[in-house]
């Protein structure tokens, strides 16, 4: 395979696992919160290299407030009715 072809179908590779990252971050706020909660926990553990926990900090999402809100995006709740 030629290093041009390769480099290529890196780069699409890519770009088609951002862009479903994207998405899922997009459509589905709550599952993509649990998995990086499922990978991060192991990596935090006392014991574990220095690297791992550091690792586990970046992966592991900001903790929620405890708002009431469904834990998404945190604008979903009640709109301001307009005037007309």
């Amino acid at each position: 395979m030629d290093a041009g072809l390769l480099a290529q179908y890196a780069i699409i590779a890519v770009a088609v696992l951002l862009s479903a990252w994207f998405v899922a971050k997009r459509q589905f706020p709550n599952a993509v919160r649990r998995l990086r909660i499922a990978i991060a926990i192991p990596l935090v553990r006392e014991g574990r290299a220095g690297w791992a926990q550091k690792v586990g900090r970046w992966i592991a999402p900001p903790a929620a407030l405890n708002d009431g809100s469904c834990g998404g995006c945190n604008s979903c709740g009640p709109t301001i009715p307009k005037r007309h």
